[in-house]
């Protein structure tokens, strides 16, 4: 059973990844908040090079990690246009230097409290991502590069591992992994609800200034 949850958060996970990159292109834009890219991307090399999982998830892992890659390919794209006051250059250089800071956190915060295990820095993650977005959101006002579909899809992956890793037992005595998987629960359903009322109003999205 928790083996057939981790799939199954798997494959939608990877549904959200795929739409963000497709919703990206469509509207010229970067479709995930630039610090989850950079945290999500960091986790993703740390697991899939540094210190790889064993079976399935390892090819998970490096599915990911490609797909992540793709949607680094549209911030560095379109994401120049969502900061006019930098120059290209400037902000290359400031998400490289965002992905440095959240390479060396995520390895700290999975060494320091996980044993150099990925749950609590996933999930962590995974929380701050889920605000990311409602704040995106908040700021384009519009649905760019944001759909009801990945709202959904990210909710169902990160509801499905939640009860995987419950079900697990690895973290049984884990007070905050319990505050975790609700946490998430409720910013992601909110995130959906969010994107629903934004869909409803039928706004145009405005037009992204060209550098």
């Amino acid at each position: 059973m928790v083996t057939a949850l981790a799939l199954a958060s798997g494959l939608f996970w990877t549904l959200t990844y795929v739409l963000v990159i497709r919703q990206g292109l469509a509207d010229r834009t970067y479709g995930m908040p630039l610090v989850a890219l950079c945290a999500n991307l960091a986790w993703e090399f740390i697991f899939s090079v540094v210190r790889p999982h064993h079976g399935v998830q390892h090819g998970v892992d490096i599915a990911w990690l490609c797909l992540d890659l793709g949607i680094a390919y549209t911030a560095l794209r379109y994401g120049p246009r969502d900061f006019p006051s930098l120059s290209r250059p400037s902000f290359h250089a400031g998400l490289a230097g965002t992905f440095a800071l959240s390479y060396l956190g995520v390895d700290l915060v999975c060494r320091q409290f996980d044993g150099g295990r990925g749950g609590y820095a996933a999930f962590g993650q995974n929380l701050m991502m889920s605000g990311l977005f409602l704040a995106m959101l908040a700021a384009r006002r519009c649905l760019r590069g944001q759909s009801v579909w990945i709202a959904t899809a990210k909710l169902a992956g990160t509801g499905l591992a939640s009860v995987a890793v419950a079900r697990s037992g690895d973290y049984a005595d884990s007070a905050l992994m319990t505050y975790l998987y609700v946490a998430n629960l409720v910013v992601d359903l909110a995130y959906l609800a969010a994107v629903v009322a934004v869909s409803r109003t039928g706004a145009p999205a405005p037009q992204p200034v060209e550098v």
